[in-house]
């Protein structure tokens, strides 16, 4: 158990090393809530099916790699399972990155794996925040 917990912790901290800017900590400047919600509104369109919805919530610059929410969504089905259908979620904490804030969150996907999906974000023209992408790492040792 504790092998599975520090594989957890190692994984999670190459991921994060890789990602992190060298900024000291700037969470205080991050609305991890407006984040948090951002996923949350994201994973009930996936969960309702909503192709439109979900695509709503991608940068432009995301939306421009896939065009059309259906391409989105099967891309997601195809390849993110664990955000796409999770049995649980949790957040974890919201931080500047080498690409922009990154939002943490360890979910359980759908056949009981632990994940940690690092979802980043960028802003828009209009000030809004939208995803611009998803990395997933497998957290053996995390329940969510």
């Amino acid at each position: 158990m504790a092998q599975a917990h520090f594989r957890k912790l190692a994984a999670a901290a190459a991921v994060s090393t890789f990602l992190l800017s060298g900024a000291a900590n700037s969470e205080d400047r991050l609305d991890s809530g407006a984040f948090q919600e951002i996923i949350k509104n994201q994973m009930n369109a996936f969960a309702t099916d909503d192709a439109g919805a979900a695509f709503s919530f991608a940068a432009n610059s995301l939306k421009q790699r896939f065009q059309t929410p259906e391409f989105f969504m099967e891309m997601v089905r195809q390849g993110y399972q664990p955000v796409y259908n999770p049995q649980s979620v949790t957040f974890g904490r919201s931080m500047m990155t080498k690409i922009g804030p990154t939002q943490e969150v360890y979910v359980t996907g759908p056949k009981g794996k632990n994940w940690l999906a690092l979802y980043s974000f960028e802003e828009q023209s209009d000030g809004s925040w939208r995803i611009s992408g998803c990395y997933l790492t497998k957290s053996d040792g995390f329940s969510a």
